[in-house]
């Protein structure tokens, strides 16, 4: 039987039993964080290069199930690691509080990442070894982000490694293998995205500082402070949206490109939404707003790409 407390964050989360349980392992919220890029690198390459769909197709599938496994890693090792129980806050819930085997968890990981392999291969053999090559150096640090025994989650490296990997390296990837060759202003492109991947780490580490403290964890939140983390969130936001304004001018990205700018209520929404705030359960609004801001700004990037292509201007 549950608790009173436990059908409370059940009711609070909005938590619902059947298909939802294996929805919610996914972290379906996160995964624009492996949409959004390929989908940046994709439009990037359809300027100049002929996009063939089913390698985009491919890579878009390889990503999210490559994160949907990083998810499910996460949750299996907080679960053997003693960090997770059934009152936990903001976590899928799936071994704690749906009482879903660890074992299955983690074997449902494996699978995803057996899957990832094989479409890694034909993307491969459509383009370049060096992209397999990436692809499971990407994959080792998926796994090492909660796994073995030195996690990276519990290091202030989070948000750098899965804003590099999983934003700077996958528009480059979507880029390379519908042009075969990658160049200074993807790179550039990519750090808006890759910068707002990180926050959605922060803000997660953010939530969780209290209960991270306690477990001997050293993300840079837990080092910077609440108000400190909270501010570096802001600056962060703040940057992204600045380098998008010199892309513009400088011709990197189209004058369209300034629709991302529709999503700026979403990062106020974050930045405010930790103000004040020490309960992890208070804080859910912020982090769902900060996932919503990578999510708008990066298909408005998107999209920004899209209508350049049909509709050329330059500024």
């Amino acid at each position: 039987m549950e608790s009173l407390e436990q059908k409370d964050i059940r009711g609070a989360l909005n938590e619902k039993e059947g298909f939802q349980i294996w929805w919610r392992l996914l972290r379906p919220h996160t995964l624009t964080a492996s949409f959004v890029p390929v989908l940046i690198g994709t439009t990037l390459a359809a300027l100049d290069y002929q996009v063939r769909f089913e390698l985009f197709l491919a890579m878009l599938v390889a990503s999210m199930l490559i994160q949907s496994a990083t998810n499910m890693f996460n949750e299996y090792y907080d679960y053997v690691r003693g960090l997770d129980n059934e009152n936990s806050v903001g976590i899928g819930g799936t071994i704690v509080r749906d009482g879903i085997s660890p074992k299955t968890v983690l074997g449902l990981a494996l699978s995803f990442f057996a899957v990832a392999i094989i479409l890694g291969i034909y993307i491969s053999i459509s383009s370049s070894w060096w992209i397999a090559l990436i692809g499971m150096i990407s994959m080792l640090c998926g796994f090492l982000y909660t796994g073995g025994p030195y996690p990276i989650a519990y290091t202030p490296f989070g948000e750098l490694f899965a804003g590099f990997f999983m934003g700077t390296v996958i528009i480059g990837i979507s880029y390379y293998i519908q042009a075969s060759t990658i160049t200074g202003s993807v790179v550039l492109v990519s750090i808006p995205i890759a910068l707002l991947i990180g926050t959605i780490l922060l803000s997660n580490n953010i939530r969780d500082l209290d209960g991270d403290k306690e477990n001997g964890r050293k993300t840079i939140a837990i080092l910077l402070g609440r108000k400190k983390a909270r501010n570096l969130l802001g600056s962060l936001f703040a940057i992204s949206y600045l380098l998008t304004v010199g892309y513009v001018v400088i011709g990197m990205i189209p004058i369209w490109s300034l629709l991302t700018f529709l999503s700026l209520k979403k990062a106020r929404d974050a930045y405010q939404g930790f103000k004040h705030k020490t309960m992890p359960i208070d804080m859910m609004p912020a982090m769902k707003a900060t996932a919503q801001t990578n999510t708008f700004y990066g298909l408005l990037l998107g999209l920004s790409l899209l209508i350049q292509l049909l509709y050329p201007l330059s500024f």
